[in-house]
């Protein structure tokens, strides 16, 4: 590392002007009252309320989209629900059908046996 060539007394002379420069600085801003930064708050102002108002609507747009797909979801698992009673309800009256032909097939059975055994005698 190179050797500093300046001497104690200019590098505080140093921080002291740009001390100096910085003060100058904070001291030509307006005033807080002035015309001019009135505007600029109220621009900043207005600029946020129309970040809020875009980020309220967003949330809105994303709740509305989240209550139709549960709506969605909801009329699905209800058709599911109401097909999966349907084909209950289809596969029962299928049943009590073969059931009703089986027994109509087994009293003829008898009816015939009996008639049989009627005939012999």
């Amino acid at each position: 590392m190179a050797a500093r060539r300046d001497t104690f007394d200019e590098r505080r002379g140093d921080a002291a002007a740009a001390r100096l420069k910085l003060l100058e600085k904070f001291k030509a801003r307006p005033p807080s009252d002035s015309p001019e930064v009135q505007a600029r708050l109220e621009a900043q102002r207005l600029q946020g309320e129309k970040r809020r108002a875009k980020e309220a609507e967003a949330i809105r747009r994303a709740e509305e989209k989240a209550a139709a797909l549960l709506a969605e979801k909801e009329a699905a698992a209800a058709a599911k629900k109401a097909a999966a009673i349907a084909a209950a309800a289809n596969a029962a009256a299928e049943a009590r059908r073969r059931t009703a032909m089986m027994l109509a097939q087994q009293k003829a059975e008898r009816d015939a046996r009996i008639a049989a055994q009627r005939k012999k005698k």
